[in-house]
């Protein structure tokens, strides 16, 4: 068993197609940095997200947005158009995390109708009250 946690950026607007049988497909790209100082580099990965999962992806994130992927990997192999075998290594997404703060989203996945999460009512803070120890602190 093969799995990926990954956390990192769009590097492109997902893509959402559907397959033949009217299945929806959400194909997108994460860059997620590794390492620190002169070793730091950036991988790219690409991701496939299936049914409702990839429906949300294309609808609530952008490029720029930062998500948590978890998935599988899959690994496929092909002929590309100059006659070479190539390996491709892509995710499969069984859960994806939206990351990117409210203010920084400009119409994604926090600003979706209120009609679609009726449970999601807005919650007063309680309000924080002065504590005066007097100097007597057990520990």
């Amino acid at each position: 068993m093969t799995k990926v946690f990954l956390i990192g950026n769009l590097t492109r607007d997902p893509e959402l197609t559907e397959t033949a049988g009217g299945v929806s497909v959400c194909r997108f790209a994460v860059a997620v940095n590794r390492g620190y100082g002169e070793n730091r580099a950036t991988d790219f990965y690409n991701v496939t997200a299936w049914r409702r999962l990839g429906e949300q992806v294309a609808q609530y994130t952008k490029k720029g947005n930062k998500i948590a992927v978890y998935g599988d990997l899959q690994i496929r192999q092909y002929d590309a158009n100059d006659g070479t075998r190539r390996t491709s290594v892509d995710v499969v997404a069984q859960d994806v995390e939206f990351l990117t703060p409210k203010q920084q989203d400009d119409g994604g996945f926090y600003d979706a109708p209120a009609a679609a999460h009726p449970s999601a009512a807005p919650k007063k803070k309680p309000a924080l009250e002065a504590f005066d120890d007097d100097g007597d602190i057990p520990f």
